[in-house]
């Protein structure tokens, strides 16, 4: 009877760890495959790597190097005189003198050699207590610039006779010539003509404003010598302007 127990117990054994070791290696196919499977399908959809390429750029050849610099020019440095120690024996002093001496010493007087701005330390012969730097010398102003001249006078234009304004007396009066030509073809009328009258009663301009083409030439010559008084306005004699009429009228 034991014995049919162990043996029922050694066939148990042996025929449960086949089937074991069986779902083990499915499991892990079916992991593998689970893992397997996706690495595949990522691996596919990478893109390519591109090709690496490699570029040699020459080296530029080094600059020439810069000119040397021009050797800088030595300042001229004043010329400086050293004082020189004594080398006299001091005597023993003397006793100032009781009276005063109201006179000075001459000093002579300076002149226009001197450099500008004085020399550092002084120069030999020079006066004893001078100013450092040399004296300044006061420079005058220059003259203010001469006035401009005056501007010439204004030329005032004629005053128009009109209004209240009354023309002078006419001192002159020259009738015109009828010209032949107008007599023959019995040319006939009224010229009227602007005068300009100059201060001393002049005729200075005459203009016609109507105009008789026969007759304008002989209405202006006969107006250019007529002559008025001339025109006061407070006190002081004016230009002025004036319309005058020139007839022609042919004798029946």
């Amino acid at each position: 009877m034991f014995e049919l127990f162990g043996a029922d117990r050694r066939r148990a054994a042996h025929g449960g760890t086949r089937p074991l070791l069986v779902s083990t290696i499915v499991h892990l196919t079916v992991v593998a495959v689970f893992i397997i499977v996706p690495l595949m399908y990522v691996s596919s959809d990478l893109p390519p790597v591109p090709d690496m390429l490699a570029f040699v750029v020459p080296v530029a050849p080094p600059p020439p190097p810069p000119p040397p610099a021009p050797p800088a020019a030595k300042s001229a440095k004043p010329s400086v005189i050293k004082s020189q120690p004594s080398t006299r024996v001091q005597a023993a002093p003397v006793d100032a003198p009781t009276t005063i001496q109201d006179e000075e010493a001459p000093i002579e007087a300076a002149t226009d050699d001197g450099a500008p701005g004085g020399v550092e330390g002084g120069v030999p012969g020079g006066v004893v207590g001078g100013i450092v730097g040399g004296l300044l010398t006061t420079t005058l102003p220059p003259p203010p610039p001469p006035p401009p001249p005056p501007a010439p006078p204004v030329e005032r234009a004629p005053v128009r006779i009109g209004g209240e304004l009354t023309a002078p007396a006419l001192l002159e009066r020259v009738e015109p010539d009828y010209p032949p030509l107008a007599v023959r073809a019995q040319v006939k009328g009224v010229v009227i003509l602007e005068a300009v009258v100059a201060r001393d009663g002049s005729i200075e301009d005459v203009r016609v404003l109507r105009s008789i083409p026969l007759l304008d030439s002989a209405a202006v010559a006969a107006v250019r010598k007529w002559r008025y008084s001339p025109l006061l306005l407070n006190g002081k004699p004016e230009r002025f302007v004036l319309t005058v009429t020139v007839s022609f009228s042919l004798a029946t």
